[in-house]
């Protein structure tokens, strides 16, 4: 039988802390705090709504991050 995968592990770190920041600081910063990947995306955009370990998404309008979620 195949082993079972390990999700990559997320970082403990708070999401909210990047609200506010530009969206560029923020992908580095996030990136640096080991999440991988780091996706950001325009207000408005239609994403799934798929889960997935170890990613940082970014809300940007006007190149400010308003939101941040995990997964």
């Amino acid at each position: 039988m195949a082993p079972i995968p390990t999700p990559p592990v997320q970082p403990d770190d708070a999401p909210d802390s990047y609200v506010g920041l530009d969206e560029e600081h923020a992908v580095q910063l996030a990136r640096g705090r080991g999440w991988s990947p780091v996706r950001a995306l325009p207000t408005g955009t239609v994403i799934t709504m798929e889960f997935l370990s170890g990613r940082l998404n970014f809300e940007v309008d006007g190149g400010k991050v308003v939101r941040c979620w995990p997964g």
